[in-house]
């Protein structure tokens, strides 16, 4: 047992300790979380306007007069649909090789190619989400807005969109998370992230075990905090519908 703690010992100094390799963690840490932040708030945008264009085509456009309005909802719920299948139908690490090898060849911003492939990849859900949140609103609630005389785009901000995020925001605290583990593929593009921190010190070693025990502890460490964040929202919003 001893022994067996010794080597352990050895292999931590061997890997985090000598040459300070424990910065290919941090590094790497840092990217991750810089990466899943921006990418989390791209894919908010996106997913709102994809919702906004979904949500409005499939409460009005039956009752819309003909007109060049009405063409070009359809024309725009026609390419969020074709968005969301394709982005949704294929995986997110052969989106970010797209990414980074054909659409962005040129930049050697690596974090600008990850935040653009996990954004684009996230927005899809995203817009699913606040879809749901947007249709699950009682129809009386626009009636209400328009008998205060609120237009259309009014009674979506002021009544509408208020009352849907509340619904959706656990669900997009989750998106948070999953979005956080999905980025653990940036190094397949030379992203230096968490994963490919560990994996640098690995090459360094030739350690498997250490280096890969460090990086999924502190995904999951990070999995765990988020996860508690989320429960303890969830609790305070039922708290506040009582």
């Amino acid at each position: 047992m001893a022994e067996f703690f010794a080597t352990l010992k050895s292999d931590f100094i061997k890997c985090f300790v000598t040459k300070n390799r424990w910065t290919f963690i941090t590094e790497g840490l840092s990217t991750t979380l810089k990466i899943t932040l921006l990418s989390c708030i791209m894919g908010i945008v996106i997913g709102l306007i994809l919702a906004i264009v979904r949500s409005t085509y499939d409460k009005n456009y039956k009752e819309m007069h003909g007109g060049i309005g009405k063409s070009l909802l359809a024309v725009a719920n026609f390419i969020a649909n074709i968005y969301l299948t394709v982005i949704r139908g294929t995986p997110v690490v052969v989106q970010l090789m797209i990414m980074y090898y054909i659409i962005f060849a040129a930049s050697d911003n690596g974090v600008l190619v990850a935040v653009s492939a996990f954004g684009i990849n996230s927005g899809a859900y995203v817009a699913e989400i606040f879809r749901s949140g947007i249709m699950s609103i009682d129809n009386g609630q626009f009636e209400a807005g328009r008998s205060l005389g609120f237009g259309y785009i009014q009674t979506m901000l002021f009544i509408v969109f208020p009352q849907a995020f509340k619904s959706v925001l656990p669900a997009l605290a989750n998106e948070f998370i999953v979005l956080l583990k999905e980025t653990s593929v940036a190094g397949y593009v030379a992203i230096q992230d968490l994963t490919k921190g560990g994996d640098i010190i690995r090459g360094a070693t030739y350690e498997t075990f250490m280096p890969l025990l460090a990086v999924a502890g502190i995904y999951l460490v990070m999995v765990i905090f988020f996860t508690k964040l989320v429960n303890i929202l969830e609790r305070r919003l039922r708290k506040s519908e009582r």
